[in-house]
């Protein structure tokens, strides 16, 4: 019997963490005779001096604007084609703004065999007629294809790095997420797979919402005890809103995984929501002005999260079930003063 062809991969996606992750895959694969040692990878096409960032990729196996610095495995290849790069593939890994799922799934389906799986590392929600749309289900909804999920501690440049870290997966066919934990899985990336994937997607969204609280109390100068109080108040608006808007059943063991607490944690310290709230606090510039300035063409996914879940809450009259989701939007939305969160802490319902 002859042996099973090896698995195409293509990365969708080239920015930050797309391209930390494309290090990843592109040193397995190398490795792994089940996966094909070409990687494609779909690099919206920018300038960057005079020269195409596929090229430059693709020449001198650098990310030079999203990830500068770390060397890209040379069997990794940059295509500006979305159709081109898709073609054929047996594993999609989707790693873009989730602002843009929806257009990029009308663009491939049809392109990408019928058995072909993916893996979502998007973190952000959608929100449809009916309320919560997880990005996942927009995936498989739009390409009838299974979506598994992979969401953790994981700033970008420490894992180019190859800085120890562990992240999680979420199956929904636990076959499908091992295959992928075996793609992924390095000695300082550490895997576990888990079946409540619905979850692992919501931990990935709703931190985001409150690392731009964290960076808000950082702006105000409030300490670590205001911010380790906005953690815990967060993640018990992550557990709660999971309890009402997943539709199996909620392991309370998938928020001690890193796709829970670890990640809120490193987000509320580290990432990209956390500095533009401090400064929006500090400069008074608006979250638009400032993700230009300060992000070199990255997008900002916890305000416009917050927007999204906002609106879902108001569909369901649950908005005061969430007094610092809704603080937190108020404040980018709305012209609250930051302080508003400060009262939202003092009178929360979590201390009556």
């Amino acid at each position: 019997m002859a042996a099973a062809a090896p698995l195409k991969v293509c990365i969708v996606g080239s920015g930050n963490w797309g391209s930390a992750v494309a290090k990843i895959i592109g040193n397995n694969v190398r490795m792994l005779q089940r996966f094909a040692s070409i990687v494609n990878m779909w690099v919206f096409e920018e300038n960057i001096n005079g020269r195409k960032l596929t090229e430059i990729i693709n020449t001198n196996h650098e990310n030079v604007k999203y990830l500068p610095g770390h060397k890209l495995p040379e069997n990794v290849v940059a295509i500006p084609d979305l159709g081109e790069a898709v073609r054929d593939a047996d594993l999609l890994v989707f790693v873009i703004p989730h602002q843009f799922i929806r257009k990029i799934c009308e663009e491939i389906t049809g392109k990408v065999p019928h058995k072909a799986l993916g893996i979502t590392l998007i973190k952000g929600i959608d929100e449809g007629p009916e309320g919560l749309k997880l990005i996942s289900d927009i995936i498989r909804e739009k390409m009838g294809i299974d979506v598994s999920v992979l969401m953790g501690a994981n700033i970008a440049n420490e894992v180019a790095a190859e800085k120890f870290c562990e992240t999680t997966i979420g199956s929904k066919i636990l076959e499908h997420g091992l295959l992928f934990k075996e793609l992924l899985q390095t000695p300082n990336f550490r895997i576990t797979v888990v079946d409540d994937a619905d979850t692992v997607e919501l931990c990935g969204a709703l931190k985001n919402i409150v690392a731009v609280g964290a960076g808000f109390c950082d702006g105000l100068g409030c300490g670590d005890n205001t911010k380790a109080a906005i953690i815990r108040l967060g993640l018990m608006e992550m557990i709660a809103f999971a309890k009402i808007f997943c539709k199996g059943p909620v392991s309370i063991s998938t928020f001690l995984e890193s796709c829970g607490v670890a990640d809120l944690i490193t987000t509320c310290y580290g990432g990209r929501n956390r500095k533009v709230a401090e400064a929006f606090v500090r400069h008074g510039k608006t979250i638009e002005d400032l993700e230009r300035e300060m992000l070199n063409g990255q997008k900002l996914q916890g305000p416009q999260t917050a927007a999204e879940v906002h609106r879902i809450l108001q569909q369901r009259a649950l908005v005061h079930k969430f007094p610092l989701f809704t603080a937190i939007y108020e404040i980018c939305y709305e012209g609250k003063p930051v302080l508003e969160m400060i009262s939202c802490l003092q009178s929360h319902p979590e201390h009556k």
